[in-house]
């Protein structure tokens, strides 16, 4: 199967339930993070290729990366990442879930408004229920969404070697950023 017909299988699938309401979406997201630690290479990845879906009559959310998408700076590091923690072969996807509590989207504008999200991650095969805040606001026809939170390794039974874990922070700092247009 490519990975455009994965790409629009997934979303499908996590989407089913928006039905015929108004939908928001993008295939070019960006999530960033950071785990660096001070004396240290840094430890950051970028991926920009994220897929999501808002429906704007209800909040529902669902953003899908490959894990193999992220980048870093250092051949190596992206490397063991997906080989050693992350294990991309065996657990290819991250996908987040859920929906935005209170959602209006009448009351988007052009500066950001905070909503709380709810929903669940999965990462590493691992489920969990997650929230946060997130940002969303209007710019023309788009919606911007944007979050940033922090996460530890080990609530997704990803295992850092004693070796190196003084090189990588106990929690890793998430950056998404998402512009939704109207699908």
């Amino acid at each position: 199967m490519s990975y455009r017909n994965y790409l629009a299988a997934t979303l499908f699938l996590l989407c089913s339930s928006i039905g015929m309401a108004q939908k928001f979406g993008t295939k070019a997201g960006s999530i960033a993070f950071e785990a660096s630690v001070p004396s240290f290479e840094p430890v950051a990845a970028k991926h920009s290729s994220v897929s999501a879906v808002l429906n704007s009559d209800n909040g529902q959310l669902a953003v899908l990366a490959l894990v193999t998408g992220f980048r870093f700076d250092i051949a190596l590091m992206e490397e063991h990442f997906n080989e050693n923690y992350m294990e991309s072969e065996v657990y290819p996807k991250a996908v987040l879930k859920g929906e935005i509590k209170d959602f209006d989207f009448k009351a988007i504008n052009a500066g950001k408004t905070a909503f709380q999200f709810s929903g669940s991650l999965e990462i590493h095969g691992v489920v969990q229920a997650f929230e946060t805040e997130l940002q969303l606001s209007k710019a023309d026809q788009d919606l911007l969404l944007s979050a940033r939170f922090a996460l530890k390794p080990e609530d997704f039974n990803i295992e850092i070697p004693k070796i190196v874990a003084k090189k990588i922070a106990d929690e890793v700092w998430v950056d998404v950023q998402l512009q939704l247009k109207s699908i």
